[in-house]
């Protein structure tokens, strides 16, 4: 099995914290779309035969695409990719794209699953972010999609920047349980370098992120999606049982994906290549029929390494065993590194697999980077 990754590199407009690749010009959104179909072409030997389980279209912005245009990229992975009859194919979404004309034509589109971009329930918090749709497009979106036939659903939201209090952050979660949707990804506002955020916060016009803040609402999500039965099977996402994201979880669990666009990664576990990240050169590559891409062949120290960072962040652990299968004996040093851990009960080892307790989740990268070779 393997998974298919389509970037689509445009937006209406920057949101404050976003570091992406994305252009807000749409002026070659077409001759884009053309050089995504010829690099599907060009890329076909990449997955050496396997079928095709899950589908993701991210961004940027795909639900500015229109109908046709995802019915074409999808119809050209099928003539070169064996797609699976029951795959996942998702399309990532900002509310106010998914007006009912947009709703209706995807539903003619073999388009099955909705990653919706809602982040937050208040106004002057989307503003903030410098989102481009208000709250009430947030909850009409989701019901739109629901209302067309969509059942399979996840939304964003975002914690721990100074605007949200644990009150406010409590009535987004509680307005996803009523919305019912079953899958919910929550991210912690991180700053990165070269975006709107970090310049504000440079120039003292935003606070700083409070890193407390943080992990008092990762704590209270955490808690309460798990009293309305949901898992929390990876760290920034958590769904009822049978609703986990098929293409992600592929990621943590070391599946094969071939991603295309500007941008987009590539994984077939021995290698990993990006293509450029930017529009013009991308499109100009493809035109001359070169591969805009770079390529590392990946050292057993950098596969032992990524399955740690992976494995880790999910419910389902760090299997010991499997660790072995990538170097022999590679479970006793890192076990010996784990030990203050699993002292400290952030960590426990349980039938040959390692898994992160509920404090261990607030260090996942910290301690996942002590545990690297």
């Amino acid at each position: 099995m393997a998974g298919i990754y389509i970037h689509i590199p445009f937006c209406k407009q920057a949101c404050h914290y976003c570091d992406f690749h994305f252009s807000t010009s749409l002026k070659y959104k077409e001759e884009m779309v053309l050089a995504i179909l010829k690099e599907i072409a060009m890329q076909k030997g990449y997955l050496t035969g396997q079928t095709i389980e899950t589908i993701y279209f991210g961004g940027g912005t795909p639900s500015l695409l229109t109908g046709d245009e995802v019915n074409q990229i999808i119809e050209t992975v099928g003539t070169y990719f064996s797609i699976s009859t029951d795959a996942e194919i998702t399309l990532e979404a900002n509310p106010d794209d998914l007006n009912n004309e947009k709703v209706k034509a995807l539903r003619q589109t073999p388009i099955n699953r909705f990653s919706i971009g809602i982040q937050s329930f208040f106004d002057e918090d989307l503003l903030w972010m410098n989102r481009a749709h208000r709250a009430a497009e947030g909850e009409a979106s989701v019901k739109r999609a629901q209302d067309a036939g969509f059942e399979n659903i996840t939304a964003d939201l975002i914690f721990g920047y100074p605007l949200l209090t644990n009150a406010k952050w409590q009535q987004n979660i509680y307005k996803m349980l009523e919305l019912g949707i079953p899958h919910i990804s929550a991210y912690s506002m991180t700053v990165e370098p070269k975006t709107a955020l970090a310049s504000f916060i440079n120039k003292k016009i935003y606070p700083p992120m409070n890193e407390a803040q943080s992990a008092s609402q990762f704590s209270l999500l955490s808690e309460t999606l798990s009293r309305n039965g949901f898992e929390h099977y990876e760290i920034s996402n958590y769904s009822k049982p049978g609703h986990y994201s098929k293409h992600n979880t592929n990621y943590w669990r070391g599946v094969s994906y071939l991603g295309v666009g500007p941008s987009a990664h590539s994984y077939n576990c021995d290698t990993r290549q990006w293509n450029i990240a930017n529009n013009a050169k991308y499109m100009a590559d493809i035109s001359n029929n070169t591969l805009p891409a770079e390529q590392e062949v990946l050292t057993e120290t950098d596969k032992l390494n990524e399955y740690i960072m992976t494995s880790l962040r999910t419910m389902w652990g760090l299997d010991l065993q499997r660790l072995n299968s990538i170097a022999a004996g590679a479970s006793l040093p890192l076990l010996k590194e784990a030990a203050p851990y699993i002292e400290k009960g952030w960590v426990t080892n349980f039938e040959d697999k390692l898994y992160l307790s509920p404090e261990g989740k607030l260090y996942a990268d910290a301690i996942a980077a002590d545990l690297f070779f």
